[in-house]
């Protein structure tokens, strides 16, 4: 395996394990964090709910980063190193941004401004690996499984 696709494999790794990290956190400690700030009744649950957004998105995108470290071990295309940044760069601005939003009084809401670029980043990781495969599909490292 290459160091390219095994650094890749130990970002989705810890990127994964930070994901059911936090979701446990979001089950069992969050609540009563969110309650001790003063947050309770339908407030309270929309910060769970957008916790719980942000844990699931960064699981779902620990395993693409994986899965896109292993196309990069067969054929290290530029586009599929890309859709890796993007994942990564999109998770940690969405799911980051989330986790903020989380325990941020209103006052500071402007920081929701930039969840929608973390999602148009997650979107761009999916539409490079889907170009990756399609300009990739002549590459002898990738037509010889065919």
């Amino acid at each position: 395996m290459s160091s390219l696709s095994c650094r890749w494999i130990m970002i989705a790794a810890l990127t994964g394990a930070v994901g059911v990290a936090f979701g446990a956190f979001a089950a069992h400690g969050l609540p009563d964090r969110l309650l001790a700030l003063g947050y309770q009744g339908d407030d309270l649950n929309r910060r769970l709910d957008i916790f719980d957004t942000a844990a699931r998105y960064q699981l779902v995108h620990a395993l693409a980063l994986g899965w896109v470290a292993t196309l990069l071990d067969r054929a290290p295309t530029r586009y599929w190193q890309a859709a890796a940044w993007a994942f990564l760069l999109g998770l940690i601005v969405f799911s980051g941004s989330l986790y903020v939003l989380t325990v941020v009084r209103p006052a500071y809401n402007w920081f929701g401004a930039i969840v929608p670029i973390g999602g148009l980043t997650l979107i761009l990781g999916w539409v490079l690996l889907a170009a990756g495969t399609f300009v990739g599909r002549h590459s002898p490292h990738l037509s010889s499984s065919h």
